[in-house]
């Protein structure tokens, strides 16, 4: 991985993580319009009119400084601005994020595309659908238990690493980046796949593992 350093792209940095907040705002103004669709919302206004704001439940696959932008405009007052009271909920999970959208717990799930996937072909009545890309990457990375110095892909062959859930987005982009690299994810090395994402971390701090995807 290339490291850049920090002060030469501060500016940039900055203005990044402002548009960043500024779409996320956008999108979600757009969402909970969406959310209010076909119901009565009376007392309910539009923003700056001095009258009760929009309660709007998102729940988040994971909490992560990836989403940090988000972070940002909820503790500058952005969505208060706009007149939408958010409430932010930690799902733990992208079956349980989807869930809670399913049972009406959330108004927004923020997760990876491959559970509304699922959710489709599973012949779901009342399906959820994706309507704004907020991420242009995976936001893992590749944590070691011992310091590496000139990694390549092939130190992987033969270890055990954390890899999450099967068909989960971090499983998934891990296995397509070996691939890409030559490795077969079934027969160079073991993936344990039986602990969830948001639950690797701990899982490798307790000593599992020779690397877990975070």
């Amino acid at each position: 991985m290339k490291k850049i350093p920090c002060n030469s792209h501060m500016h940039r940095s900055s203005r990044f993580l402002k548009k960043s907040a500024a779409l996320i705002l956008t999108v979600l103004l757009v969402s909970g319009t969406l959310a209010g669709c076909g119901k009565k919302d009376a007392g309910v206004s539009s923003p700056g009119s001095g009258s009760s704001a929009k309660e709007v439940t998102l729940n988040e696959v994971a909490h992560s400084i990836f989403y940090a932008p988000m972070y940002v405009a909820i503790e500058e007052g952005y969505f208060k601005e706009e007149g939408i009271d958010l409430t932010l909920v930690t799902g733990f999970g992208a079956d349980k994020t989807m869930t809670a959208v399913l049972t009406d717990e959330a108004d927004i799930g923020f997760m990876g595309s491959e559970s509304t996937i699922y959710t489709y072909a599973g012949d779901t009545q009342d399906y959820v659908v994706n309507f704004a890309q907020l991420t242009q990457r995976a936001g893992n990375f590749l944590v070691s238990r011992t310091p590496v110095e000139n990694f390549s892909w092939d130190m992987l062959k033969g270890t055990d690493v954390l890899g999450g859930r099967a068909g989960g987005m971090p499983e998934m982009v891990f296995e397509f980046i070996l691939k890409k690299n030559g490795i077969d994810p079934k027969a160079d090395l073991n993936i344990d796949q039986s602990i969830d994402f948001g639950s690797t971390a701990a899982a490798f701090s307790g000593g599992q593992g020779d690397f877990t995807v975070v």
